[in-house]
């Protein structure tokens, strides 16, 4: 979005493409969940460390050549000046396809900026592998034409330090120049929707259920409030399985709150209906109906679901991660904080809050003054100019 916003033209190159075919290239072998990446993935990933068969090493190498290939012929079909990899030499995913990119920026010289979510030594599922050769060759690689940028000061000073290069920091940002459409009659429908009385507390937490998210502190919270409340979840597991989804219902249930699961009514982008005829709401409609948002998350790249809560401007319960502490609490935000656990302060806090509307609108005008200063698609675009300028000087 960015880039065409300043002129430039934009190609896109993956797995499964949304974008119009003349912009594009499809190639299903570049998507993570092809089966045979994910024959890859089970063979050098966890338990599989003592060493890799020599079959999986020509699996990688063949699909490494044949996607090599394709980019190529992208580049050369779209006349490419340079290209933008998002998080594919980052989260060791998708083994061929960094080593595919990687290669072919050591053999055609083309620059690159690589756009780093999730470098493989903060996802403790990639520490343990047999595949060490091909991560430390492409995620990310430390060639001269690839240049890094990552989305918050940590990452940066870790690719310093493991890699010897520089990185522009270019964190996750919102459209907070144009604030989001005021809710409408299918928003004022959606509590009666699913279930939720007027008079019942609605906490979200707009997050996928993985353990890094915490959620059992924010069931923690509900519970203790003393309130009649519904916590609704809005995304499903994704892909870590199924025991952290099963440990939050149980643990919910020793508490006694009530979760509702809404990830088949959730549509990440727009509204719609489902086979069965009911509303798809957007995500944007959960955060305009809920009354507060819940982020308790232990680790984050960065945090773009706390700064959709402010772009919507909600009050947010927020876990003080490393990343929310070093790069977004110091810009003047204010939440409901914890650190680490809940306690008997943070519980009359939230209740504090709820009750005094006068302070949720100061806050969270607060917050969006300072999302518009330091996270909006202006700061994404300064910081990406001076990048590219620096890759082709006049």
């Amino acid at each position: 979005v960015e880039l065409r916003a300043m002129g430039h033209d934009v190609y896109y190159f993956a797995g499964i493409v949304d974008r119009p075919p003349e912009k594009s290239r499809e190639v299903a072998e570049a998507f993570f969940g092809h089966p045979d990446v994910a024959a890859i993935n089970e063979a050098v990933f966890g338990d599989a460390s003592s060493g890799r068969p020599e079959s999986v090493s020509r699996a990688i190498d063949e699909l490494t050549a044949h996607l090599k290939g394709a980019l190529y012929d992208f580049v050369r079909d779209f006349d490419l000046d340079m290209l933008v990899p998002e998080n594919a030499l980052t989260i060791p995913m998708h083994l061929p396809l960094g080593l595919a990119i990687t290669q072919l920026a050591a053999e055609s010289g083309i620059p690159v900026l690589a756009h780093h979510h999730d470098l493989p030594w903060e996802r403790q599922r990639f520490l343990v592998n047999s595949a060490t050769d091909v991560i430390s060759a492409a995620f990310p690689p430390g060639l001269p034409n690839v240049r890094h940028a990552c989305i918050n000061t940590t990452q940066r000073e870790q690719i310093a330090r493991r890699l010897g290069r520089t990185a522009r920091v270019v964190p996750n940002v919102m459209d907070f120049e144009n604030p989001p459409p005021a809710p409408d009659e299918v928003t004022a429908g959606l509590r009666a929707d699913l279930g939720l009385a007027d008079d019942e507390l609605f906490v979200l937490a707009p997050v996928r259920v993985v353990p890094r998210k915490g959620l059992e502190h924010a069931v923690e919270l509900v519970a203790r409030l003393g309130r009649k409340a519904r916590f609704v979840v809005s995304h499903a597991s994704g892909d870590e399985g199924m025991e952290y989804e099963a440990r939050i219902r149980e643990f919910a249930r020793l508490l006694d709150v009530d979760v509702l699961w809404a990830a088949d009514r959730v549509s990440d982008f727009e509204r719609g209906t489902d086979t069965q005829g009911r509303q798809l709401y957007s995500l944007g409609d959960m955060y305009d109906a809920c009354d507060l948002v819940a982020y308790p998350s232990l680790i984050e790249g960065f945090g773009n679901a706390y700064l959709e809560a402010v772009y919507h401007r909600k009050p947010v319960f927020v876990n003080r991660y490393p990343i929310y502490d070093v790069d977004i609490r110091p810009k003047g935000f204010r939440n409901i904080e914890m650190s680490g656990f809940i306690t008997e302060a943070v519980v009359e806090q939230t209740n504090a809050v709820l009750d005094d509307p006068a302070l949720v609108a100061e806050w969270t005008e607060t917050n969006y003054a300072a999302g518009l200063r330091h996270f909006s698609h202006k700061a994404v675009r300064d910081g990406l100019q001076a990048e590219i300028e620096e890759m082709f000087p006049a």
